[in-house]
């Protein structure tokens, strides 16, 4: 999982340590090994702010989504784990290499995204798709004609949810354009 995901070698050594400490408190029992590992994987990956989606983890390791998210939910609750919300930036970079778009796009997306955030627009919005509605909107405007399905098949979330995102961000920072 780590070389297919591209997983930096700190994150998997948290990973290991979470683990660890799921074995020690006997999480292990009813559960596939594999499943506690991915979960483990996930944890690891939001508490360094790497960012890598559950479904990603999931589709990777071959595990059902549903039993990923169960024993996340498990070691969050057994473990007391702590952790906070993807930065939406983070996922930038990806998106944008991922869908081929210049580095100026990438940097009014950056733009966009922490003028949101100091508007107070972005609290409890899904992370993802608020990164992928500010890249759309950046591509838009430096011209680069991308489809709203190509960013919402990206981000793995609906094109309703980008053109919802898209039209918050747009009226919030009063950006005009067509």
């Amino acid at each position: 999982m780590k070389t297919k995901l591209a997983i930096p070698d700190n994150v998997v050594e948290h990973a290991a340590y979470i683990y660890r400490k799921a074995v020690a408190a006997k999480l292990t029992r009813g559960r596939t090994m594999s499943s506690l590992i991915a979960a483990s994987l996930y944890a690891a990956c939001r508490e360094t702010n790497t960012p890598r989606t559950l479904d990603d983890i999931a589709k990777t390791g071959n595990i059902e989504r549903r039993a990923l998210s169960r024993d996340l939910r498990t070691l969050i609750r057994k473990l007391d784990l702590r952790l906070d919300q993807y930065d939406p930036g983070s996922f930038i970079v990806k998106l944008a290499n991922n869908l081929n778009l210049k580095e100026k796009t990438k940097r009014d997306a950056l733009d966009f995204l922490k003028r949101a955030k100091e508007k107070e627009i972005t609290s409890g919005k899904h992370p993802v798709a608020l990164a992928a509605s500010s890249l759309y909107l950046s591509a838009v405007i430096n011209g680069e004609r991308l489809s709203q399905k190509k960013f919402s098949d990206e981000a793995g979330v609906s094109d309703v949810t980008i053109r919802n995102r898209v039209a918050m961000i747009k009226n919030t920072l009063d950006l005009d354009f067509n």
